[in-house]
């Protein structure tokens, strides 16, 4: 499973989070829960994106 390779994180070791997020949280609970996640990793990629924009702005104007 060396496709799934993530800084570190193995198709396997995903696997085994996968499992004890549903042990912890249950399975309704769980597409909440990753709705949550990826929201914030939208809006802290938004927000990451507008600080480069506003960056190269700046150097642009100098």
């Amino acid at each position: 499973m060396d496709f799934l390779f993530i800084g570190g994180i193995g198709g396997s070791e995903l696997l085994l989070i996968v499992f004890v997020l549903l042990l912890l949280f249950g399975g309704k609970k769980l597409p909440e829960l990753m709705k949550g996640l990826g929201r914030g990793i939208r809006d802290f990629k938004d927000a990451v994106s507008s600080e480069t924009e506003q960056i190269k702005e700046v150097i642009e104007d100098k």
